[in-house]
């Protein structure tokens, strides 16, 4: 009789059809691979049981204590919990979790399963970039079947469909058909009805006093009686819109700085269709922050300006400050980086999961069809890395307890997604996250190879502690890479509210002027303010903005008023 010896890169037919039949149901939907990837995991723990049993024997042991304590809490007893809910995870905070036996159990046996996945993922010992997707899917798995997702295990839902007779579980399936047909299937995250751009989001008093194929230029008119001789050019990212800087009077960052004495400059983005599709990434740079720099010196008589650039806006602005300096201009007194990186090394999950080579040459081919990327594409995924937070909690509150999605301006904003410029932004993925180009001093714009190690302007460095986009400690590279003096202080919230963050008895801040290699050692030596950033960041930015002058003209000869701000590419 012949005996086969089964490897690792081989399964038996019946394992081998079911995890086929697994991958398929990923693949429908899986562009960055995330559910091929899983199913490899799981293909090896599966072929190496001496790497996967100790997963298993854990599992069985403890699935053992959820059956005994089950079993006590019938007759009046407690025994050790078999695991634990993070305090953090809202989800769990009903008290039916606790003191119900079966949802206590139910709840135990889906923290183990979770558990278990994530050990089964470890336990397969995958290389390259299939590992961080494998653990991606597994948790993204795990969070889909969490018991709050689904009507008869959701005590919080129970409860609201028997106070209710009935009404949430219809109201619940009215938003779920609603989002079937109007949202991809997503769940509603927010009514936008209540917000219009210019009423109460993108309300600062201003002007459009510029309009190019790209972009259109803001100036916004002064509040004080004397303002700052050096404007301030605000640098979005060119993949959202720019009133994250404007969002709301009293939460907007650029009324801020006006009520402060700075003449306040904005670029807005169009947003790319079809039309645009052969722009480059120079043409980005030169039409874009490289204008507004030219338009606000024009109109304010300033040899400089001051830049506060957001996210991908803050790489952006580098490629700025090196190719000025490699071009002998010193047009930037000071840049201001929010949420920003210029090293893409290992930035993250965005990184890790959804920026590997075979997921951005897939992104491109499918830029080069239409010519952009659709921007609720981009949103979903950032919305994937924080699922819970930003697509399951929405299942629960309008498909199971029935709620409207609530008027939230920041949601709002976010919900105005745009879309993404085929070659420009097919040529900054290639060279940001599988180069890292900028960062080695080695990206060439317009015929310049930028020197990112010879910026010498002054710089003030601004991180969200939360921040999943670009995590805390990825901006903080940025101390190594400038020659100029920089100062670094770190935010509470996340990536939009470290950036909409007015004063509040809840924001945080960390200062610490040393700038060690280590961010660790620097959180560690840090100051923790009950203050926002906006505070420290004014009187940074105030000795950086020369003498009080009375207030220039909205526009001038050369760059006459094209009407009222937010403009027009905002709305498209």
């Amino acid at each position: 009789m012949t005996t086969t010896v089964q490897t690792d890169e081989a399964l038996p037919g019946a394992l081998d059809d079911a995890l086929g039949a697994v991958e398929g149901a990923f693949d429908t939907t899986d562009p960055v691979s995330l559910g091929r990837a899983f199913v490899r995991a799981m293909e090896r723990a599966t072929v190496r049981p001496w790497s996967s049993a100790p997963a298993w024997i854990r599992y069985g042991a403890s699935m053992g204590l959820v059956g005994a304590g089950f079993g006590a809490r019938f007759v009046g007893a407690r025994l050790p919990d078999a695991a634990a809910t993070d305090p953090k995870d809202a989800r769990f905070r009903s008290a039916a979790w606790s003191e119900n036996p079966f949802f206590h159990a139910l709840l135990e046996t889906y923290l183990l399963t979770e558990r278990l996945l994530q050990e089964l993922v470890h336990a397969a010992h995958l290389d390259g970039p299939t590992a961080p997707k494998a653990e991606f899917a597994a948790q993204l798995l795990s969070d889909t079947v969490a018991p709050t997702n689904f009507l008869p295990t959701n005590p919080a839902a129970l409860v609201r469909a028997f106070e209710t007779c009935g009404g949430s579980v219809l109201r619940g399936l009215r938003n779920l058909l609603h989002d079937v047909a109007q949202n991809g299937g997503w769940p509603s995250q927010v009514d936008r009805s209540g917000f219009h751009l210019g009423d109460n989001m993108a309300a600062t008093p201003g002007s459009v006093v510029y309009r190019n194929e790209l972009i259109e230029v803001l100036q916004y008119e002064p509040q004080t009686d004397e303002v700052h001789e050096i404007p301030l050019v605000v640098c979005p990212p060119w993949i959202n819109r720019y009133y994250i800087a404007d969002l709301a009077p009293g939460k907007s960052l650029v009324e801020w700085a006006v009520q402060r004495g700075h003449t306040v400059f904005a670029v807005s983005y169009r947003n790319p269709d079809e039309s645009m599709r052969h722009l480059t990434f120079d043409d980005y740079l030169r039409l874009g922050p490289l204008t507004a720099i030219d338009v606000a010196r024009s109109i304010t008589g300033s040899e400089t300006v001051n830049t506060l650039a957001i996210c991908l806006g803050g790489t952006m602005n580098a490629m700025v400050l090196a190719y000025l300096d490699a071009c002998g201009d010193r047009l930037v007194n000071s840049s201001t980086y929010l949420n920003s990186a210029i090293d893409y090394e290992g930035a993250g999950a965005l990184a890790s999961v959804f920026a590997d080579p075979d997921t951005i040459e897939g992104l491109v081919r499918r830029m080069e069809k239409t010519g952009y990327l659709a921007g609720k594409d981009m949103a979903h995924t950032f919305d994937l890395l924080r699922a819970n937070d930003l697509v399951f909690r929405y299942v629960v509150d309008g498909w199971l307890l029935g709620e409207k999605p609530p008027a939230f301006d920041l949601l709002a904003w976010n919900s105005d997604s745009t879309n993404m410029p085929g070659t420009a932004h097919a040529h900054f993925t290639r060279q940001m996250y599988l180069e890292n180009s900028l960062a080695r001093d080695e990206y060439v714009a317009m015929g310049e190879k930028l020197l990112v190690s010879e910026i010498a302007t002054d710089s003030y460095i601004v991180a969200a502690v939360e921040d999943h986009i670009v995590p805390w400690r990825v901006s903080y590279r940025t101390t190594q890479l400038l020659k100029g003096p920089v100062r670094f202080v770190l935010t509470s919230a996340g990536h939009i509210a470290g950036i909409v963050n007015p004063p509040s008895p809840k924001v945080r801040l960390w200062t610490n002027d040393d700038l060690p290699s280590d961010p660790d050692r620097w959180f560690a030596g840090a100051t923790e303010h009950r203050d926002t950033w906006w505070n420290n960041w004014a009187e940074w930015i105030s000795t950086r903005a020369g003498k009080l002058v009375v207030p220039p003209t909205t526009g001038n000869a050369s760059y006459p008023v094209l009407g009222d701000a937010p403009g027009t590419y905002v709305r498209t």
